[in-house]
């Protein structure tokens, strides 16, 4: 609550002091975006001061000349608009003669003219009344004095030239002072933990003036061929149509599409035809094409942050707050609100409502879509991270580690019967799923094994994604892998068999019902390698020693392992040593790599050790009580 309270504060303030709180905000993202290049003129030796001004007086310089040129054009576009009207015109007769709309444009027209005449109708006058006189218009002229016209014309400018002049000087001062004010605000909000707070200034101030600067330069980029391709095609104040679209390509998302619609209106009154309609459209969407998946993705090296989402929700916020300045600076002022949340833990929210970065691991969020039963998305997500890691990888990191989500909630008893049941269908079909990626990988290894480029090939996939762990070859050996308490240890298993085929195993599954002791003896052991048997509760050591043994009872001749999954792939050798002789199996691993590596091994089976059973000798009656008249 006190966050909350917090928050409705500052919105409130900010609504009713954005006369004084806007140019603040102004002044303050101007000084991001100049401290780089005030930076860079001190770095050639030039002094700090004069490193200020110029970099002021050039940016608002270039501001005062972009607005003169847009009014000029303006002024020159207003003379020029009764001569279009007749092009207008035909367009919209033939529209109507063709019968566009399904003869929309008629009935509306009609409806229009009779309304017209309804309202124009006069009323019904009795025969024997008098005519009656039209009124006389009289014009009234009134003279004001030369001072009262020049107060009219300055008193609009007034109110923008002071704002203007007080955003002037606060980017001069801020500028000047940066430091100072760097390490004062580090006093009033950071000084318990200066290693955040810096860091937090630093981010911003990166995150700032590269965003502003590299959207600057992209518009730049955008606008010129704009200007230049409007000029060409004849479409009239080319110049002004390319520094609306370099403007308007500050506000988000709607903004490119306000610049294209106005001079797509202007071709379609310049032309009788509408094939210069057709070639400004076909301008605008080849540069949108070009600019947003060449040109800023070359430029921006970073992102600002800001989902999609975030960055249309603050744009709705921040006009809503401010106007239309608020949307031109809403990505620049919720990329200021996403870096406070992710250095700040009471602000953490913000970070969480606009960033970029998965708020979920990826392990939990596949837990989540699997809980929800819906592996159809749980399938996509696992197809995303498959671009980058291999299949063990996957399984090990994250659909395991998912599976311990589940696991965990149903020993705390928060998971009913039919959640658990739905989450490990979902973890079945979502294995099943992921065949085809598997029989990819397969292939490939089959492929990099027989061609020495393609082995070169792995290896530049394997330094990419940083993986140096080599699987032992599978061929030849059959494995079963087996679930060993529930329905979440045989999905589990079914992750381990689907890696052991990819390495060339012969694999199959059983589940936990197929190892209970009514039903292990009708389970095909002939011709097997290995037995895996995998649990996700780590305390079923005796459940497992169990198991080996009735399995190695039935077939001598296989190898038995044993994984409790958990592990975070470090080496416990001297544990699983230890474990695997308590329980009598051949292996025991913590985690999919050493599951693998372990099905795979061509070791010898490790035979069952016999347990000596112990003799109770019974004492005597008399034998017993002489020991208990000694004990009194």
């Amino acid at each position: 609550m006190p966050t909350v309270a917090t928050v409705v504060t500052v919105v409130a303030a900010l609504y009713f002091g954005r006369e004084v709180f806007l140019p603040i905000a102004i002044a303050l993202l101007l000084t991001f975006a100049l401290a780089p290049v005030v930076s860079a003129l001190r770095r050639i030796g030039i002094p700090r001061l004069a490193a200020v001004i110029s970099s002021v007086l050039g940016t608002f310089s270039a501001l005062a000349l972009f607005s003169f040129v847009v009014v000029t054009q303006v002024g020159e576009l207003a003379q020029n608009v009764s001569l279009y009207q007749a092009n207008i015109l035909t367009k919209v007769r033939s529209l109507k003669e063709t019968g566009v709309g399904g003869g929309i444009i008629a009935r509306l027209t009609g409806v229009i003219e009779r309304v017209g005449q309804e309202i124009n109708k006069q009323p019904s006058q009795p025969a024997a009344s008098q005519p009656q006189r039209e009124p006389v218009p009289v014009e009234i002229v009134s003279r004001e004095r030369p001072l009262e016209i020049l107060q009219k014309l300055i008193a609009p400018l007034i109110s923008p030239l002071a704002s203007a002049g007080l955003i002037i000087v606060v980017v001069i001062f801020m500028l000047l002072e940066r430091e100072d004010l760097r390490d004062r605000f580090i006093r009033l909000v950071g000084y318990g933990d200066l290693h955040r707070t810096t860091e937090a200034l630093q981010d911003a101030g990166k995150r700032l003036g590269r965003y502003l600067l590299m959207q600057l330069v992209v518009n730049i980029l955008y606008a010129v061929p704009i200007s230049i391709g409007l000029w060409v095609l004849g479409i009239p104040n080319a110049l002004l149509w390319g520094l609306l679209a370099l403007a308007l390509r500050f506000v988000p998302y709607i903004g490119p599409i306000i610049g294209a619609l106005l001079p797509l209106f202007l071709a379609l009154a310049v032309a009788p035809g509408w094939s210069l309609v057709l070639w400004t459209a076909a301008l605008f969407v080849i540069m949108e094409i070009i600019t947003g998946n060449v040109i800023e993705p070359w430029l921006y090296g970073s992102r600002t942050g800001l989902s999609p989402l975030a960055v249309i929700v603050a744009a709705i916020f921040w006009t809503w707050l401010w106007g239309p300045l608020g949307l031109v600076l809403s990505t620049p002022l919720t990329v200021c609100l996403v870096v406070l949340g992710r250095h700040v833990a009471q602000f953490e929210f913000l970070d969480v409502l606009f960033g970029n970065e998965p708020v979920l691991e990826p392990h939990a969020r596949l837990y989540q879509r699997l809980l929800a039963g819906d592996p159809d998305e749980a399938t996509d997500h696992a197809e995303e991270i498959l671009e980058e890691q291999y299949l063990f990888e996957f399984y090990g990191k994250v659909a395991v580690p998912a599976l311990l989500l589940g696991e965990q909630d149903r020993v705390r008893g928060v998971m009913d019967d039919h959640q658990l049941r739905q989450l490990a269908a979902s973890a079945q079909i979502l294995v099943a799923n992921l065949d085809d990626s598997a029989q990819e990988e397969a292939e490939e290894d089959d492929l990099a094994a027989g061609d020495a480029s393609g082995s070169d090939k792995e290896k530049a996939i394997d330094a990419e994604v940083g993986q140096d762990i080599d699987l032992p070859d599978g061929t030849g050996l059959a494995v079963v892998c087996a679930g060993g308490r529930g329905e979440l240890d045989d999905a589990a298993a079914a992750m381990l068999g689907q890696v052991l085929l990819t390495q060339g195993a012969v694999t199959s599954k059983a589940s936990f019902a197929e190892l209970l002791p009514a039903s292990i003896r009708r389970l095909q052991l002939d011709g097997l390698n290995t037995v895996v048997i995998g649990f996700l509760n780590r305390n079923s050591v005796k459940h497992a020693r169990f198991m080996v043994r009735r399995i190695k009872r039935i077939n001598p001749a296989i190898r038995v392992g044993v994984v409790f999954w958990g592990g975070n792939g470090e080496d416990h050798g001297e544990t699983t040593g230890k474990l695997a002789n308590a329980i009598n199996a051949d292996f025991v691993a913590l985690d999919m790599v050493s599951a693998v590596t372990g099905a795979l091994s061509r070791d010898l089976p490790v035979a069952l050790s016999t347990v000596a059973k112990r003799r109770v000798r019974r004492k005597s009656p008399a034998r017993r009580k002489e020991t208990l008249v000694s004990a009194k």
